[in-house]
């Protein structure tokens, strides 16, 4: 629905004017569309000639009085037409030397066009935006094959997806589809436009379709879309999948190339699909009349165009739907429409002999949702490539549009010529007061009321008599006194003393050429120049004036300045009185743009016109939100974010947002009651299965609360004393060096068997092996239930402890002291060797479902698994206090990464997740500036040595810091990255630099386009349980920062 032009005459070439259009585009890369219509025109539809015209290097491109900016609408076709935009008067030569080359590269151009619109029907506009949905599906199914946790992974825990109380539901992106969340969201919260959805009701005729390609797409997208809706209505869900949405929109084209495109073009594109869709309804439900349909009504405005072209004059009624403006150049909306709606010499439009060429637009209906899309792209011829406009655009939440009316044409003319008037004395005011602040006719200028002060106060400093030379004293002789030979620094070495330089020799008057080794002033010298020269009558008289002047200039001063803020206070009011402010628009939603012209990410924020508020929609999450926040990121100059889209709602038409009502009762109709019966019953079957695996959840922690009950049970008995015996150590805890690593626990083993025996001197070896089994596990029960500091942490001592602290079942208990009892080790002594015997015949004689040793083997590799990410995280904090940041964070990454794994089976399965996440943010921003540091330095091996850590370290690893939407430090973090190399946009630097930058950009922009699986964990060196211990505990003392242990 955007307005464009168009030039081409009826017939055959009408039918493909946009295909001709877009083809000129990506051949020339001009973006500017009256300039490329202007050389179809022409060339009189001949895009061979229009290209040649257009890539000439000395081509002329029509000057604005030449263009046609003011051609209409086809016959028959009244939807688009020309808002006009001033021609890009810069030509791109993108031909070379060899014409030949060019014109082959149309015809082939051209040919694949046209032969792919005579098979499909499909426009290229169509083609290049089925690119982009392709590539979002693909992003989502390649995730699906990926082992490692992504940007986009559910939480395992069905409580961190549930949707609190009413807050609104958000849209998973499934891959490159910030900009389908965002519109939708936006179009969802139009209160009357979800309802058109929700009650759509396909044709009855609908089996007998597809008749034609848009129907065989529209019909099933509708279907989707209702579905979509339907589930943001009612999900139980925090957020929900649109990929079958997505699909669709994929499925309707065929292309294998992926981009990102803009979020105004999808708007337009969607907007087309339903309304093509509701027309299939429309026209089956028509008595005879002409059919209506609500997307137009909804979406679509009229406006006049009038104005003379070469002479004759014009006058035009048309449609328009998304409304382009032009950003550059201005500062706020009004500006934006001001320009939009008056183009060429308006004088023209009301004289009767002129051949000048100059139209106006009138707005003779508006719709009651209008969509301004907002240009923040420019090609930059340099280097061949669009770019961002991230100039300040503000925009008002309240928008009366009364001066843009058909009806008031005349007041506003009025108006616009007082403006016009009021600014013309405006810059004649604003150039007398520069002439004020600015005095002088020299490079450097001055305030004239500061000049008139000095002057006033150099005439009344005291008087002197003698030259600033002379008053030094007679003794300062001439420079000629010098020898010629005689440098500076023989002279200060030969000293005072010598006896060829006098008293007052150059050594004395060096001083006065060196000023900053002069230790005091002169006590007789003044500290400013004054005059010489001045009677009393002089002074007096002089003074008088410069008073007199000095007042008159403050006042000439004050007179300009308050009345250039009046006549800014008259033309800001011009618009204000009770006439103009009749038609008011409510900004309802602004979908925002952050990245750069071919890459970047989309949110929206959107009014709650019930709560009165703004919220943040960002694709899973929803947020509150607040008009300072929404201007900071939308109105732009401040960062790289600004506002992409603004939608407006006529602020009268309450219909607009109003709730349903039920007819009988008169109560407001909220959430599922407010659904079609088809869409309740769609809902509540997604919500059974939401519900099936909250109670599957719950189903599983009650089960672990059963084996907490069944662990107290477990007799206790005295601690035991320490005895110097070794034991055996489980296999899983034996690396490389055996007898180190087992060392500990034989040590463990030994003394509970000699503090058995000294209990039980005259008892059997199985009754000795149950009682040190008792004392052992009195022992570590002990220490599980202990609360030390973090640097002590007793899992690490045995997996006993480990599995207490878990709520491990008995029996994994029990079988883990035999095996602990019955290790091989425990050889050496003859009682150690008796009680191993009864240990192993006891292992023998465990059933197979006694102990499930599935779930024996998942517990022991638990115990594995939090050893290992122990040894992640103390080598990624030793590296990391070493600076050694490159090192310390693939070690980080994988500490993070593990123990997030373990602690989402439990609270105590794993380390402490905030000090973890802590020093894995600092490790990514400080090789985050280290990077920028080395592009700063323009060196080219510095530079690709920075963009190799971007590329290979950070950029991969921030889709890891935004899988958590709650982390807000890490969110933070990541847009202080990013804003980091974003701060470069604006800055001039050498073309190489700004190429590297361009490519390198949409990669830290756009996360999820390029998640790297870290396939390869560091190598980790063999601790035994005592080094691991004393290196864990040293690394957890030397740290600055220590949050709460997690545990």
């Amino acid at each position: 629905m955007t307005v464009e032009q168009n030039v081409l005459q009826p017939g055959g070439a009408a039918k493909h004017q946009q295909t001709f259009l877009n083809q000129l585009r990506e051949i020339t890369g001009i973006n500017d569309i009256q300039v490329l219509q202007q050389a179809l025109k022409d060339s009189n539809g001949n895009l061979e000639l229009a290209v040649a015209f257009l890539t000439a290097k000395n081509a002329k491109v029509p000057q604005q009085e030449e263009a046609t900016y003011y051609q209409t609408a086809l016959p028959g076709n009244d939807r688009y037409i020309s808002v006009g935009s001033q021609a890009d008067t810069n030509v791109i030569d993108l031909t070379g030397d060899d014409k030949d080359d060019l014109q082959r590269a149309i015809a082939l151009s051209l040919e694949e066009s046209n032969r792919a619109f005579r098979e499909t029907g499909i426009t290229d506009e169509e083609q290049a935006i089925s690119r982009v949905l392709e590539a979002s599906i693909a992003e989502n199914k390649a995730s699906l094959k990926r082992t490692h946790p992504e940007v986009w992974s559910d939480s395992p825990n069905p409580y961190d997806r549930k949707r609190q109380d009413n807050c609104p539901v958000g849209l998973k992106n499934v891959g490159n589809t910030c900009w389908f969340s965002a519109v939708i969201q936006s179009l969802f919260n139009l209160l009357e436009f979800r309802r058109l959805v929700l009650n759509f009701n396909p044709p009855a005729n609908a089996q007998d379709l597809p008749r034609n390609q848009k129907e065989h797409r529209n019909l099933p997208f509708m279907r989707e879309l209702r579905y979509l809706f339907a589930l943001l209505v009612g999900s139980k869900r925090k957020y929900v999948d649109p990929s079958r949405a997505v699909e669709i929109l994929k499925d309707a084209f065929k292309s294998n190339d992926s981009q990102q495109q803009d979020v105004s073009e999808f708007t337009h594109k969607l907007l087309d699909w339903l309304e093509d869709a509701f027309q299939i309804k429309a026209e089956e439900e028509r008595d005879g009349e002409k059919p209506k349909n609500p997307m137009v009504e909804l979406f679509y405005g009229r406006f006049l165009a009038v104005g003379v072209l070469e002479g004759k004059k014009f006058e035009n009624t048309e449609m328009f739907g998304q409304y382009p403006l032009q950003v550059n150049g201005f500062k706020d909306l009004h500006e934006c429409l001001e320009a939009a709606m008056i183009e060429g010499e308006i004088e023209s439009l009301h004289s009767e002999n002129s051949a000048k060429s100059g139209q106006e637009h009138w707005f003779t209906e508006l719709p009651p949702v209008l969509t301004f899309e907002l240009s923040r792209f420019e090609f930059n011829q340099a280097l061949g490539r669009p770019e961002k406009i991230h100039n300040k655009l503000e925009f008002p939440p309240i928008l009366y549009l009364d001066r843009y009316m058909h009806k008031n044409r005349e007041l506003t003319r009025i108006k616009r010529d007082e403006i016009k008037r009021l600014k013309e004395y405006l810059t004649v005011l604003q150039q007398r007061l520069e002439r004020y602040l600015s005095y002088g006719s020299g490079p450097k200028r001055f305030p004239l009321v500061d000049v008139l002060q000095y002057a006033l106060e150099f005439a009344s400093s005291k008087p002197v008599c003698t030259s600033p030379v002379d008053d030094l004293g007679a003794s300062a002789p001439s420079s000629g006194t010098l020898p010629a030979q005689t440098s500076p620094s023989t002279i200060e070495q030969q000293g005072p003393s010598s006896s060829d330089v006098p008293s007052t020799s150059p050594v004395q008057r060096s001083v006065i050429h060196k000023p900053f080794t002069q230790s005091r002033i002169p006590p007789d010298l003044p500290m400013h120049p004054a005059p010489r020269h001045i009677t009393e009558e002089e002074l007096s008289v002089l003074e008088g004036c410069l008073h007199r002047w000095r007042t008159e200039v403050e006042n000439d001063t004050r007179d300009l300045q308050e009345s250039i803020s009046r006549i800014h206070r008259t033309i800001e009011l011009m618009y204000f009185d009770k006439t103009m402010i009749q038609v008011p628009y409510r900004l309802h939603a602004v979908l925002v743009h952050e990245g750069q012209a071919n890459a970047g990410h989309y949110w929206a924020y959107i009014y709650d016109h019930h709560q009165n508020r703004w919220m943040k929609y960002n694709d899973i999450s929803v947020t509150k939100s607040t008009w300072e926040e929404l201007e900071r990121d939308s109105f732009g100059g401040y960062r790289n974010a600004s506002a992409y889209c603004l939608m407006y709602i006529n602020d009268k038409e309450q219909y607009l947002i109003e709730e349903e009502f039920n007819k009988e009762t008169g109560q407001i109709l909220v959430g599922m009651d407010t659904l079609p019966s088809d869409l309740r019953d769609y809902v509540k079957e997604d919500n059974k299965r939401f519900e099936k695996e909250l109670e599957e959840w719950d189903a599983e922690l009650a089960q672990k609360a059963q084996q907490e009950k069944l662990l107290s049970q477990i007799p206790r008995a005295p601690a035991p004393s320490p005895a110097p015996v070794q034991a055996g150590e489980p296999e899983y805890l034996e690396q490389p060096s055996r007898t180190d690593l087992s060392k500990h626990l034989k040590e463990d083993s030994v003394q509970a068997i000699n503090k058995a025996l000294a209990e039980q001197e005259d008892r059997g070896p199985e009754a000795i092996m149950d009682t040190a089994i008792k004392l052992e596990y009195t022992r570590l029960l002990k220490l599980a239930q202990e609360d030390p500091p973090p640097e002590c942490d007793y899992r690490l001592r045995h997996a006993i402890v480990y599995f207490i602290q878990n709520q491990a079942p008995k029996k994994i208990i029990e079988r883990t002291l035999l095996e602990q009892f019955g290790d091989h080790n425990l050889s050496f002594d003859e009682r150690c060797r008796n009680i191993m015997k009864v240990a192993q015949a006891k292992l023998e004689m465990i059933k197979p479902d006694e102990v499930n040793m599935e779930e024996y083997e998942r517990w022991h590799q638990d115990y594995r698994n939090f050893r290992e990410t122990t040894m992640f995280l103390m080598v990624g904090l030793e590296f990391f206090q070493k600076k050694s940041y490159m090192e310390a964070l693939l070690y980080l990454i994988y500490a993070y990464q593990n123990n997030k794994e373990l602690l989402s089976k439990g609270p105590y399965r794993g380390h402490d997740e905030e000090l973890i996440s802590h020093y894995r943010r600092e490790c990514l921003l400080k090789l985050n500036e280290h990077a920028a540091a080395l592009f700063e330095s323009g060196d080219d091996q510095e530079v690709n040595n920075g963009l190799i850590i971007m590329n290979e370290l950070i950029v991969p690893c921030l889709p890891l810091l935004l899988v958590d939407e709650m982390e807000e430090k890490d969110i933070v973090a990541v847009e202080d990255m990013r804003n980091r190399w974003c701060s470069y946009l604006g800055q001039e630097m050498e073309p190489n630099l700004q190429e590297k930058l361009t490519d390198f950009l949409p990669k830290l922009l756009d996360c999820s386009t390029e998640i790297k699986g870290f396939n390869d964990p560091p190598k980790l060196p063999s601790y035994s349980t005592h080094e691991l211990c004393e290196r864990y505990a040293r690394i957890m003392l030397s740290l600055s920062r220590t949050p709460a242990d997690g545990r």
